[in-house]
């Protein structure tokens, strides 16, 4: 196999051998999508502009044009608000995640006692998060952590306050106070959602050559100085990819996906939830768009 790959790479540049790697790499996931997805993708979109019902002799599909649409933006009174809810947390958790992620991917890769059990523990979120575990609801483990995080309610709040009255004394611009204040509130949301993140930045950040720091201690650099000229631009195609996963991820469980979900599968109407999700789809589209032109153009590629 291998030298038939030689073979076939054989009088090839280097840009069209990487070509071919990265397609060889991404065949699997383009054969699971033709053979597993794409017919359950089409079939939506025929549902999204049509009304389904349920007849003695089977099921009857009748097209109905941009009805499906026109409900869901004009005459669904939860969609419309719960899709902008859905936007507004992943405008204001997206950077903080990723900032966060970095921060602490950049204290994680230090040399330190513990090291390896503080990388656990801020991976454990993620774990803990998965489907099985937050399934079983009545452990105690669970039970724990989410009195713990409504315990801590109060306690974040006075935090928040604190913080803001002191931001705003220094002269701080009352929109960046709300943020932060914000993101103080959310400190349980970003952490539970920063555990993949951070193993990226960390792998990334473990391929820089230790000789780049050492020619900057030389010259004198101080550690600032060598986080925003070498670490930052070696690791900030790591922020586009960390970026895109974080924007997905935060629109993959959360109200919008469950008002989805029971509007086909309890009030059975898979017409108009598949006008939901084709809409929700386009909108991530656009925002994934939007957000790969604007980081990509100020990325660091280093070959």
């Amino acid at each position: 196999m291998k030298s038939y790959l030689k073979l076939g790479l054989k009088g090839r540049t280097y840009a069209q051998q990487k070509a071919f790697w990265g397609f060889l790499y991404v065949l699997p996931w383009l054969l699971g999508f033709i053979f597993f997805f794409i017919v359950p993708l089409l079939t939506s979109l025929r549902y999204s502009f049509s009304t389904i019902e349920a007849k003695s002799s089977g099921i009857l599909i009748t097209f109905s044009g941009w009805k499906n649409y026109v409900e869901a933006l004009t005459v669904n009174t939860s969609f419309n608000r719960t899709l902008t809810e859905a936007i507004v947390n992943m405008v204001v958790n997206v950077p903080l995640i990723v900032i966060f992620s970095l921060f602490l991917a950049v204290l994680l890769n230090q040399k330190f006692v513990g090291r390896s059990v503080a990388r656990s523990i801020f991976f454990l979120p993620v774990i803990l998060a998965s489907g099985i575990i937050m399934s079983l609801e009545s452990t105690s483990l669970v039970q724990a952590i989410n009195e713990q995080s409504e315990s801590s309610g109060i306690l974040r709040g006075f935090g928040s306050f604190e913080l803001a009255r002191m931001m705003l004394q220094a002269g701080v611009s009352e929109t960046i106070v709300n943020y932060l204040t914000g993101a103080v509130d959310r400190i349980y949301q970003i952490v539970s959602q920063s555990g993949v993140q951070i193993l990226i930045f960390l792998a990334g950040i473990q391929t820089i050559s230790p000789q780049l720091y050492e020619a900057s201690k030389i010259e004198g650099a101080t550690g600032y100085e060598a986080f925003w000229k070498i670490t930052f631009p070696m690791v900030s195609p790591l922020i586009l990819v960390n970026m895109i996963y974080t924007i997905i991820d935060s629109f993959s469980h959360n109200a919008l996906t469950d008002l989805i979900r029971n509007t086909g599968f309890v009030n059975f109407n898979f017409g108009l939830s598949s006008a939901m999700a084709w809409i929700y789809f386009l909108a991530i589209t656009v925002i994934l768009l939007i957000s790969t032109y604007l980081v990509s153009r100020k990325v660091f590629y280093h070959e």
